[in-house]
């Protein structure tokens, strides 16, 4: 709701032809919201994720019983993602400014309504940052969906000359818990594996359209939807 809702509206007014409705304390605000919003939906995720693969694989669940099938680790972990991203996105306040004041037009590119005084340099490693982080999110839901998967399928071989005719008739628990995870991960990676690209595909444009921007702030809103 918060990636929504921070990026969305303002995104929404200015594809409306507001401008300038944000002053810079205000895109301060909207931008840090939105990177870590962004940040803690998508360790979250991928955390989830991680817990439920190590819950499925008995050798691991049973090893590490005691902390792992804890709620209160689950949350331990949730709370520290949200302070990693506070603290990591504190530069966002520092850099971002209101349409008017910005000398550097990188940002306008994606963003309409603010934007950033960041220096080319600054904006590449950041931009590289980001990147790698997202790639070892991405890798650890598919590493997690994938073990799930394995295990799934391992169990329903295991089980399956133990049913009866008439329930191997019908779709096993196995196979529908299956379906959802191959879902869920694969639109995970397509929703932000195609944000990233036409992100990257507007900043390397002089002067990109608006419905290319449009279409990237659609594609990034995908999985938070």
């Amino acid at each position: 709701n918060l990636v929504l809702c921070s990026k969305g509206i303002p995104q929404t007014l200015a594809a409306f032809g507001l401008e300038a409705f944000l002053d810079e304390a205000g895109c301060k605000l909207v931008f840090y919201l939105h990177r870590v919003a962004r940040g803690v939906s998508l360790s979250t995720t991928c955390l989830l994720s991680g817990f439920q693969a190590i819950k499925l694989c008995p050798g691991i669940s049973r090893s590490m019983d005691l902390h792992i099938r804890s709620s209160k680790c689950i949350v331990l972990c949730c709370f520290l993602c949200w302070v990693l991203h506070l603290v990591v996105n504190i530069h966002i306040a520092k850099y971002a400014t209101g349409p008017i004041n910005s000398r550097n037009k990188t940002m306008d590119k994606i963003y309409q309504y603010c934007s950033s005084h960041l220096s080319e340099t600054v904006f590449s490693v950041t931009a590289v940052i980001f990147l790698f982080t997202d790639g070892l999110c991405l890798a650890l839901m598919v590493w997690s969906s994938g073990s799930m998967v394995l295990v799934l399928h391992r169990h329903k071989q295991r089980v399956q000359h133990i049913r009866s005719t008439r329930l191997s008739r019908t779709t096993s628990h196995e196979s529908r818990a299956t379906h959802t995870i191959l879902i869920l991960v694969s639109m995970f990676v397509s929703f932000h594996a195609l944000a990233s690209i036409l992100s990257y595909w507007i900043i390397q444009i002089h002067n990109p359209s608006q419905w290319l921007r449009s279409i990237s702030v659609l594609v990034a809103s995908g999985f938070p939807t």
